[in-house]
């Protein structure tokens, strides 16, 4: 079971408002009790209301609990440029509780491609940072639909600024970080660009079609 399927069935079980011993848990979701520990503590660092110690038990309290929800990528963005919003208010009181819901939002995604440990890393990128690349998202969007090829303007992470024409096939959020998986024309291969470091995007009219080894089934993170 991947970490973050895990943390969510943890979260199902802790819903009821009962004290759950830590045993309990890992004989449920067949996983060591160190493990257990090591989730608690994780949820707690994301604003889980989690309550209780190593030896006696855990429970949540005093939380608005809403029935699961299936968000659209669209539904989730949305999500996240409100959140970045109130992240940036006046009010302490918004900005904290901006956090604390992107840290309970972070804390069940499913996690897909990218590595878990680096994935749960990424809840720590402020708002302001993440924003960035909210301008650029519509544009790309339609570009996947549309399959039409985009020049990306892009910042790589040592600062360095390249120019890339890429095939869009797919965005994903990491805990409030998009990514986006193309395949590169410069590098001849698949590519996963997180979207906030995007500096420039610009639709070309050239269309692509499937071609062998550069659809999205075939990437191979």
């Amino acid at each position: 079971m991947r970490r973050s399927d895990r943390l969510f069935d943890i979260i199902g079980i802790l819903r009821d408002g009962k004290l759950h011993r830590a045993q309990d848990i890992a004989d449920r979701l067949e996983v060591s009790v160190r493990t257990i520990y090591r989730d608690m503590d994780t949820l707690a660092a994301s604003g889980i209301p989690v309550e209780g110690e190593r030896g006696m038990g855990y429970m949540v309290r005093e939380q608005i609990t809403l029935p699961p929800l299936n968000l659209t990528p669209t539904e989730l963005e949305a999500l996240n440029l409100g959140m970045a919003i109130v992240a940036e208010a006046a009010d302490p009181e918004l900005k904290a509780a901006a956090q604390t819901l992107a840290d309970k939002i972070d804390a069940v995604l499913p996690v897909g491609t990218i590595a878990e440990a680096d994935a749960w890393k990424f809840a720590v990128y402020p708002f302001a940072d993440a924003a960035r690349g909210l301008a650029h998202m519509p544009p790309i969007r339609a570009a996947i639909k549309a399959r039409q090829k985009l020049r990306l303007s892009y910042r790589r992470i040592d600062g360095e600024l390249t120019d890339r024409v890429v095939r869009p096939l797919h965005m994903e959020y990491w805990g409030r970080v998009w990514t986006l998986t193309a395949w590169c024309e410069l590098r001849a291969g698949f590519r996963v660009f997180r979207i906030d470091l995007i500096e420039a995007v610009a639709p070309l009219p050239e269309l692509f079609r499937d071609e062998p080894g550069k659809t999205l089934a075939d990437y191979q993170p």
